[in-house]
């Protein structure tokens, strides 16, 4: 397990979130002004891990978080590549990662 805290809120009104380490990550469970934060840490605690690749459920819209993400990856030293999920797998709502 991994804690994400609300990096952009006082102390009186602070948020943690416990969140098990897998593969995959729904960022539909989160405020869109702590999706950076959530990333950066999910992408680390993954690494950490030992996961190669991993699945960031972003969701289609009009591809707002989908280019935070991607700016996020984009500027991560150890993301090797990044794209769209395969159609079974959330295709353009959806990235894929491979770590170096």
């Amino acid at each position: 397990m991994s804690e994400f805290e609300n990096m952009n809120s006082s102390a009186e009104d602070e948020e943690l979130f416990e969140v098990e380490i897998t593969d995959s990550i729904d960022l539909h469970a989160f405020a869109p002004r702590d999706v950076k934060t959530v990333v950066e840490v999910y992408l680390d605690e993954a690494r950490k891990k030992g996961f190669q690749i991993v699945r960031i459920i972003h969701g289609k819209g009009i591809g707002v978080q989908r280019e935070t993400v991607r700016k996020i990856l984009s500027e991560t030293e150890f993301v090797k590549s990044f794209k769209n999920a395969p159609e079974f797998s959330g295709n353009s709502g959806a990235t894929i990662v491979e770590f170096v």
